[in-house]
């Protein structure tokens, strides 16, 4: 099967193993490896994957340019992957950044409202998804930590109402240990899910219930690496759900390819 990775983090390799533990910490969870590009590439080669998107989160405004230079040379140097930029609510000059991110060939724009402790509808966001809707930039939002409000499904719902021509990307299911909460989000024509950072926790009937329900054109792969091994999440997990061949390929690889019109 062809298989595209949705959903991966990575850092310099200076401070890969830092920023692993960070996660690590932050989530109570032992990291599988650390997020340097070397370790994601190994990885990916072990899963087969043909294409990557990675991404990572500033959680300063000062943070956006180094993190989103970093992503576009890892593209330049491994054409495989697919970049999705950082940003945050307090950049001033976000438009800028916004424009040179596009050129770049980056496709979106990843948010982790949670640590940025900021709220996903909060209405400086707006002006940010704005820019990016004008691009044609997507939207990927880490969702639905229990421990905050910032990441609440509502607040997705509400944005992707409000911005009907941006793509919106629910990341674990659209709510990480809130899914009895997003399961209940309305079908909408831009919103789709990762599989990312889900399938350890919750069982094989509620991730076929969640795809039965949102519909399986709707569903992205995604590993969460450096949170777990790539392989390992595709075969102990994925690849358990009671899905057919068909749906199967859908979610690894058709649909985030029609989405991005990719190859």
């Amino acid at each position: 099967m062809r298989i595209i990775d949705a959903h991966a983090h990575i850092f310099p390799t200076k401070i890969a193993v830092k920023a692993s533990e960070s996660i690590g910490d932050f989530y109570g969870i032992p990291m599988s490896s650390d997020a340097s590009i070397e370790s994601l590439l190994k990885g990916e080669r072990e899963l087969g994957s043909e294409r990557v998107l990675v991404c990572s989160s500033a959680l300063s405004p000062k943070q956006v340019v180094s993190i989103n230079d970093f992503i576009h040379a890892q593209m330049q140097e491994h054409p495989e992957l697919i970049g999705f930029a950082a940003m945050h609510r307090d950049m001033e000059d976000f438009k800028e950044e916004i424009k040179r991110v596009k050129k770049m060939g980056m496709l979106g724009v990843k948010f982790h409202h949670d640590m940025q402790q900021i709220d996903i509808d909060d209405p400086k966001q707006y002006p940010i998804y704005e820019a990016m809707e004008e691009e044609g930039l997507a939207l990927l939002l880490h969702m639905g930590d229990d421990r905050y409000d910032y990441s609440a499904p509502e607040k997705m719902v509400k944005v992707a109402k409000d911005f009907p021509k941006m793509t919106v990307i629910g990341a674990h299911f659209g709510g990480y240990r809130r899914w009895q909460d997003s399961i209940h989000n309305p079908r909408l024509d831009n919103v789709y899910y990762d599989t990312s950072s889900s399938l350890f926790m919750i069982d094989n009937k509620t991730a076929e219930r969640f795809i039965d329900h949102f519909g399986p054109d709707r569903f992205f792969f995604g590993t969460d690496f450096p949170m777990w091994n790539p392989k390992k999440e595709f075969e102990d997990r994925f690849m358990k759900l009671n899905l057919s061949d068909e749906v199967r390929q859908m979610i690894l690889y058709d649909n985030f390819a029609r989405v991005f019109n990719l190859d």
